[in-house]
């Protein structure tokens, strides 16, 4: 069986930055297994799988999605959500429209593309409201080995660092952060005029050791931003090694992701 796939660097702001993710374009959905051991082939820190879905209430194309890194399936997964759109028109699949809709275990998202690289997409909000117990705190503290102002917990702990240098020197142990149990986003206020706060996310427990830009983890820190600073719209950057931007927007229970989405590669895979 031969397949297509892309690799689409998401939230980019050049080549070789963002964050790559494969996509599959199925005409029909495959095995579970089957999709578990080629994003294990991949071993990038997601690949998608799109299927096309009959839908008469919405006004756009259709399709399944879903996201595995090499090691587990997710339940929601930004970058790839990019990277999937891009790679869908790419293929034609799109018929020529500029919305595009998924069906996936976090329910319906959207995302729209505009001229050139540039994709924007819909996610659930996620407000940080949760609190830490005692050891689970400790452990995070350990974990990132630098001083924290506060965590907050939701699909992942939120922790705010004092400064972006903070965020930046950040050099964390895997064994430790294995011990927190938890994926963790550590964040601060940026220094520049360019963007308005920085993050890192680490999610060993996850199969991904620190991913390069992460789409689901702006679902919790654009809340938190907009409450700090009293603004919808913010600007963004993850300070991986390969590093990358978005442009972000609080909209009610929803946020809304906006960046650049590079093709780098399309090929054909063939699996038994």
């Amino acid at each position: 069986m031969q397949l297509p796939i892309y690799q689409v660097d998401a939230f980019e702001e050049g080549v070789f930055t963002g964050n790559p993710a494969a996509v599959v374009p199925l005409d029909q959905p495959i095995d579970e297994a089957l999709m578990q051991r080629i994003a294990e082939e991949n071993n990038l820190s997601e690949t998608a799988f799109t299927a096309p879905i009959a839908d008469a209430e919405r006004d756009a194309p259709a399709f399944a999605l879903r996201w595995f890194t090499p090691t587990t399936e997710v339940e929601l997964c930004g970058h790839a959500t990019l990277a999937a759109a891009a790679a869908l028109r790419d293929l034609g699949a799109l018929e020529g429209e500029t919305h595009v809709h998924f069906s996936t275990r976090s329910g319906p998202l959207t995302a729209s593309l505009g001229e050139g690289a540039e994709v924007e997409i819909d996610l659930p909000a996620a407000v940080p409201t949760g609190a830490p117990t005692p050891d689970q705190l400790d452990a995070i503290e350990r974990a990132l080995d630098a001083p924290v102002k506060a965590v907050f917990l939701h699909r992942y702990a939120l922790a705010v660092l004092p400064s972006e240098e903070d965020v930046r020197r950040l050099r964390p142990r895997e064994d430790l952060l294995r011990q927190a149990g938890i994926p963790i986003i550590a964040t601060a206020a940026s220094a520049s005029d360019e963007v308005d706060f920085v993050s890192r996310f680490f999610a060993p427990t996850l199969g991904v050791l620190e991913d390069p830009v992460t789409g689901s983890a702006h679902c919790q820190l654009v809340p938190y931003w907009a409450a700090e600073t009293g603004r919808r719209k913010l600007r963004a950057r993850q300070l991986s090694t390969r590093g990358g931007r978005l442009e972000c927007e609080l909209d009610g229970e929803r946020v809304r992701l906006a960046g650049g989405a590079r093709i780098y590669l399309r090929g054909t895979i063939e699996v038994s």
